[in-house]
């Protein structure tokens, strides 16, 4: 009998080779077949390429259906796209579904949709037992011209990655809006709470202008889309893709105070929490400066976080004088909450 998994992402190793065990047959024109790091496949159209990406949310109730939508753009834009179509697969628990809630789930992946000038184009909706809570399983269309293609893959020796935003700000809104109970039982200030529970929008769970600004201003090598197992993860996964090491600077990595309450009243690390809303970005160091002035006109936060090392360096964080192991998280902090 084998170990039961945890909750979260399959463990590395275990995703690695089943991707290498089950692909199957490869027709030529995946430019980008499945692969650890990887946002999205991309299936070669000519001159433009197809972006295809697919994500679910599971740990939101509030508001899940302007996760779904996001979440998914997000992936495309990560590889230099634009999202274009959307589909969903809403699965409803058979204990609270209700006309209502099914309606309330539509109406923001709308809404969302319509914000961002994406059509959506179908999906699925069913309700059925053994679940507690609705979930959205998103997957999201988008095209590039073949030249302008991003992958994760693509970082050099020499180049410095970005972090966009900061830490934890897709935890910050998932926390204030699923824990507000007892969070306003601990004393905390419901200003405050709305603050955390707006994270969502401001600054927000997208990385699509991140993207776009970014790859507008220079010569961008890598992007990664850090979502589940936070920025630690993110940087393993995008390391991991272009095979290469990586020196974080602790110092550099942004967290904002709103953020460290709520990560710090249920002991949650926030290098290792869910951060949608940040951006990785890899580029040559000549060209970062361009890139983060670029993001600043947008309104936009960026700090060069870690110097792409060769694949022998390891995976190191600078703390102080010190080089340590980059923290490794077998599943996202946030799981602990939600298990509680």
């Amino acid at each position: 009998m084998t170990d039961r998994l945890a909750a979260g992402k399959l463990p590395h190793d275990l995703l690695e080779r089943l991707i290498g065990d089950y692909t199957g047959r490869r027709d030529p024109r995946l430019l980008v077949p499945p692969g650890l790091g990887e946002d999205a496949a991309v299936i070669d159209f000519g001159d433009r390429c197809l972006v295809i990406a697919t994500d679910p949310v599971t740990f939101a109730t509030d508001d899940i259906g302007w996760y779904a939508v996001h979440v998914n753009a997000n992936d495309i834009a990560a590889m230099g796209a634009e999202p274009r179509f959307f589909l969903a697969t809403i699965i409803l628990p058979e204990e609270t579904a209700s006309a209502d809630l099914v309606e309330s789930i539509f109406r923001a992946i709308h809404a969302a949709a319509d914000e961002m000038d994406i059509t959506v184009c179908g999906g699925h909706t069913e309700i059925t037992h053994g679940i507690d809570r609705p979930i959205v399983v998103g997957q999201m269309l988008g095209d590039v011209p073949r030249d302008r293609l991003v992958r994760s893959s693509g970082l050099l020796p020499g180049d410095v990655v970005l972090l966009t935003k900061g830490m934890a700000i897709e935890a910050t809104a998932l926390i204030a809006r699923e824990k507000t109970r007892e969070l306003l039982t601990r004393g905390m200030d419901s200003a405050l709470l709305d603050r955390c529970a707006a994270y969502l929008r401001d600054p927000g769970i997208s990385v699509v202008v991140d993207a776009r600004a970014a790859v507008a201003a220079g010569d961008v090598h890598a992007m990664h889309d850090p979502t589940e197992g936070g920025v630690a993860t993110g940087l393993f996964e995008l390391a991991s893709a272009s095979q290469v090491g990586l020196e974080v600077d602790e110092e550099a990595l942004h967290l904002s105070p709103e953020s460290a309450r709520l990560c710090g009243e249920f002991d949650l690390n926030p290098f290792g929490v869910i951060s949608s809303g940040a951006l990785l970005v890899g580029c040559p160091e000549s060209a970062s400066a361009a890139i983060i002035d670029a993001l600043s006109q947008a309104g936009i936060r960026a700090d060069a976080v870690a110097a792409v090392r060769p694949v022998e360096f390891g995976l190191k964080l600078r703390r102080g004088r010190n080089l340590v192991p980059l923290p490794r998280f077998a599943v996202d902090e946030i799981t602990r909450l939600f298990a509680s």
